[in-house]
């Protein structure tokens, strides 16, 4: 049977494109790519592999990228696609050009529009819900501050290939024009971004590159190339679900607006939300102090309910202060953000283990990342959509947990509620 590949920098955006394709029946696992090898990959569908790499240098992210292709045999693949973040943070260029070089093609279509989300393209320039990404909240990313809004500047300031575009007037001109223009483009560039305003564009730009061998962006378009895919698959049907009372933990070390509001929406419906001060982090004592208050915080929560939410300070005054102390230690804003992702992990991992608790949330890339790793989580299955981009996954490996991972900057107000219901239904 064919199957599809999909490389992506971080376990959300894995999860994210993951759920396009098992949202249309089709068997979709993660892998991180530390697993033993190949061999170990479950037989499915989709196979997504997450590098981990964001957050890498750029050489090192090229060189995960490479080897995680190289460790799958091409027999069978009818398509490869790299999964970058929906506003183009991270080693875009490196990336891309890692997965040409392995598979030894010179080509790649770039479709980063995600409407669903707030992300759209037009005439190559990048917006998020209306506004152009260097003026929204991702120019000022305490890591990869978007200062562009044009993808084509993104993406050629980290790549020797040539880059180009085809706009959206193309399209209203029919597929047969936008066929066109893309043989056109094979003859001039390396890579093509698309533009993207709104579903009709994406279904437009599935129907075209069905068959196209690689392509590179956002998880959008993988929502209509899986419908494409599973036309002639025969799915089994609905099955009934019930709800079970369960012990839900979620922790948050996203600093974004939406994560922010949706902390904000759990607190005000009553929910325990216990806020780790991340002032108290630069010194051993002031650290085990304040992870102990945390601690005995859950303890008194789960005695008389069964959620608990743990995050890192988000408001600007506080995240100020934080950067404040830990540049006064020399630690950059890369460093200190991993080491509040690595405190909230070990938090959620000793209360995770106290309780024998195996439904859990996470929004943050690099605190899904960190509490995965100590999890010793090395691959899921994604089961079911919550939100647009928004799945739940079950571990492999036992204990099997069920897992939310968001991404920091998606999701409605109202989603972590959401999350926390669903978790708990299971097969009857």
């Amino acid at each position: 049977m064919p199957y599809t590949v999909v490389i992506a920098d971080d376990v959300t955006g894995a999860n994210d494109i993951g759920i396009m394709y098992a949202g249309a029946g089709l068997d979709t696992y993660v892998y991180s790519l530390g697993a033993d090898s190949a061999q170990s990959y479950r037989q499915c569908d989709v196979l997504v592999v997450d590098t981990d790499s964001r957050f890498d240098a750029r050489s090192t992210a090229y060189r995960k990228v490479y080897e995680a292709l190289l460790k799958i045999p091409r027999e069978g693949v009818r398509q490869y696609v790299n999964k970058q973040c929906s506003v183009f943070r991270g080693n875009i260029g490196a990336e891309f050009d890692a997965m040409l070089d392995a598979l030894s093609e010179e080509f790649a279509v770039v479709v980063l529009g995600f409407p669903d989300n707030g992300r759209t393209t037009v005439d190559g320039i990048h917006y998020v819900f209306g506004t152009p990404l260097a003026q929204s909240q991702f120019s000022r990313d305490p890591v990869h501050p978007m200062t562009r809004s044009s993808l084509r500047e993104i993406l050629q300031e980290q790549t020797q290939r040539k880059v180009g575009c085809i706009s959206f007037s193309v399209y209203d001109k029919g597929q047969e024009a936008l066929e066109e223009a893309l043989a056109d483009a094979r003859t001039r560039m390396n890579y093509c971004i698309m533009d993207v305003r709104d579903n009709a564009d994406l279904q437009l730009l599935a129907a075209v590159l069905q068959d196209e061998k690689v392509i590179c962006g956002s998880s959008a378009l993988s929502k209509y190339l899986a419908q494409i895919h599973a036309q002639k698959e025969a799915r089994p049907g609905a099955k009934k679900l019930v709800h079970k009372a369960q012990k839900v933990l979620c922790t948050a070390g996203s600093l974004t607006p939406q994560t922010a509001g949706q902390t904000d929406y759990i607190r005000e419906r009553g929910f325990p939300v216990i806020t780790l001060d991340t002032t108290q982090l630069f010194e051993e004592r002031q650290r085990q102090a304040e992870c102990a208050r945390i601690f005995w915080e859950i303890a008194a929560a789960y005695e008389t309910g069964d959620f608990v939410m743990v995050h890192s300070a988000n408001r600007p005054k506080q995240v100020a202060e934080t950067k404040a102390l830990a540049g006064s230690c020399g630690i950059g804003n890369t460093e200190v953000s991993t080491m509040v992702s690595g405190i909230l992990s070990e938090i959620a991992c000793r209360t995770i283990e106290t309780y024998s608790l195996r439904r859990i949330i996470v929004c943050g890339g690099d605190t899904s990342a960190a509490l995965c790793a100590r999890l010793g989580v090395r691959g899921m299955k994604v089961l079911s959509e919550i939100e647009a981009g928004l799945p739940i996954c079950e571990s492999v490996d036992k204990p099997h947990y069920r897992m939310v991972l968001k991404s920091g900057s998606f999701g409605s107000r109202e989603f972590i509620e959401k999350a926390r219901e669903k978790l708990c239904m299971e097969e009857e």
